[in-house]
C-alpha cells in the first residue's frame, strides 16, 4: 500500500469476514435511508494498520459506559441490535472469547453510527500527479519540528532507553509520532466501538468492501478483548475516525500485538504515556525488520542511469532484496559508498512535472514503510526526525 495517512496506517488483509457480508449490508442500506439528509462528506486517506484477532483468555467482563456519556462528535444512535450481522458477532464474542451476551447487547446498544467515518473511508477521486515535495511540506515545517524538539527534551530518557532496549534510533521514533499525531496534539476524538463497529457492519460500497469489513470486525473483536484485559470501559479509548488510537496511532490489533508497558504502571496507554508510545513505536519497528546492526542513515541518494535498465527494479515490493552490484549494473549509483553486505531497494520519489527523485534504501526504510506502506511517508518519517535532531543540536 503505497498510501498515505499520518493518522492512520495502512493495507493487505489477512482476515476472513465474521457473520453475513450480505445481511450486514441490507442492514446497512436500511439505515442510509433512514438518514440520507444528514451525510456530510470528508476528503482524506485512510491508515489502517493490519492487525489479527488475539485470542486471549480471560473471564472478566467489560463494562458499558454509563448512559450519560458525554460525546464531543456527531454521532447518530443506531439500534445496532436490529442488525443480524451485529448479532452473529456479538455470538461469536461470547463463543471464542467468553464475553457476557448482555454486557456485549448493552455495549451494542449504546454504540453511535458515525457516518463522518463512512464518508471519510470512501476512495479520494483522482487527484493531481504525486509530488513528494508537496507532500513534504505538509510534516518538515516549523511547528511540527519545534513540537518534536520539545517532545524530544521531555522524553530524552526514555528515548535513549527505547534506542538501548530496541536498537532502533531516537530520532526515527520522534519522526514517526510526529508525523502521525504532532506529538499527541491531534490523536482522535472518536469513540473507538463506535467507528469500529460503524464500519465493521456499514462500510461503504466499494470493491474491497468486503476485506475491509473482515478487516474492521476483528480490529473491533481486538478493542474488546483489549479493553477487558486492561480493565477499560471501552467506550473511553478514543481514536481517529478509522479507529488508530494515541499518539503512534496503533490499530487496537496493533496494540495488543505490539504495545509495551514502558512505564511500567500496569497499562499500555497510547494516549496519555509518552513513554508507553516510545516503546511501543520501537518494538513495531523491530519486529517488523528493523535490523538495529544497521546503523546510519537508511536511504542513499542515487542516481539512475538513461537506458532505464534499472527501472524493473522499482517493482521488487516493499523490501531490501538487491545487491549492491544488481543495482550498479542496473545503472543505478550513489554519492555515498554503501555497505557491501547488505541488501537494499530503489525508491522513487515522485514530484509531478518535476524531475523525480531516486534512493537506494536500506531494510530500516522498509520497516518503517510497514508502519504505514508508502515511500513518502517513510521518507517523512527520516527527514522530520533528521530536522528535530539538528534543530535541538543548535
Amino acid at each position: 500500500m503505497k498510501s498515505f495517512v499520518p493518522l492512520l496506517a495502512a493495507l493487505a488483509m489477512a482476515f476472513s469476514p465474521i457473520g453475513s457480508t450480505p445481511a450486514a449490508a441490507k442492514d446497512a442500506s436500511a439505515h442510509s435511508k433512514t438518514k440520507a439528509s444528514k451525510a456530510k462528506a470528508g476528503k482524506t486517506k485512510v491508515k489502517a494498520k493490519q492487525g489479527k484477532r488475539i485470542a486471549i483468555k480471560s473471564t472478566r467482563v467489560i463494562k458499558a459506559a454509563p448512559a450519560a456519556a458525554v460525546i464531543d462528535y456527531d454521532g447518530e444512535h443506531s439500534n445496532f441490535l436490529e442488525w443480524q450481522a451485529v448479532r452473529e458477532f456479538i455470538e461469536e464474542m461470547v463463543a471464542q472469547h467468553g464475553f457476557d451476551r448482555s454486557e456485549l447487547e448493552s455495549l451494542f446498544g449504546q454504540a453511535r453510527f458515525i457516518d463522518s467515518a463512512v464518508q471519510l473511508v470512501k476512495p479520494a477521486p483522482p487527484g493531481k500527479p504525486k509530488n513528494w515535495q508537496a507532500y513534504r511540506d505538509r510534516f518538515i515545517e516549523p511547528i511540527r519540528i519545534g513540537a518534536g524538539v520539545r517532545f524530544w527534551n521531555e522524553n530524552a530518557q526514555a528515548l535513549a532507553r527505547a534506542e538501548a532496549a530496541y536498537g532502533v534510533p531516537a530520532e526515527i521514533i520522534v519522526g514517526i509520532i510526529g508525523v502521525e499525531t504532532i506529538y499527541g496534539r491531534d490523536t482522535g476524538k472518536f469513540r473507538v466501538p463506535d467507528t469500529l463497529t460503524t464500519l465493521a457492519f456499514a462500510y461503504p460500497e466499494t470493491p474491497n468492501r468486503a476485506s475491509r469489513m473482515a478487516f474492521f470486525r476483528s480490529e473491533l473483536a481486538n478493542t474488546l478483548v483489549f479493553a477487558r484485559e486492561h480493565k477499560l470501559d471501552p467506550f473511553s479509548l478514543l481514536g481517529s475516525f478509522a479507529g488508530a488510537v494515541g499518539m503512534p496511532q496503533f490499530m487496537p490489533g496493533n496494540i495488543l500485538k505490539f504495545g509495551v508497558d514502558f512505564n511500567k504502571d500496569g497499562q499500555i496507554d497510547l494516549r496519555n504515556s509518552s513513554e508507553d508510545a516510545i516503546g511501543s513505536v520501537a518494538n513495531f519497528l523491530v519486529q517488523h525488520g528493523w535490523n538495529p546492526e544497521h546503523r546510519g542513515s537508511p536511504v542513499f541518494a542515487a542516481d539512475v542511469s538513461p537506458n532505464h535498465a534499472w527501472e524493473p527494479l522499482l517493482e521488487r515490493g516493499l523490501a531490501a532484496t538487491l545487491r549492491p552490484e544488481e543495482l550498479r549494473a542496473a545503472g543505478v549509483t550513489t554519492a555515498t559508498a554503501v555497505p557491501a553486505e547488505r541488501l537494499y531497494g530503489l525508491v522513487d520519489l515522485q514530484n509531478g512535472a518535476e524531475a523525480t527523485e531516486y534512493w537506494v534504501a536500506n531494510d530500516n526504510f522498509f520497516a518503517i514503510t510497514k508502519y504505514n506502506r508508502s515511500y513518502f511517508y517513510a521518507m517523512s518519517v527520516i527527514e522530520l526526525g533528521r530536522a528535530v535532531s539538528a534543530a535541538r543540536a543548535d
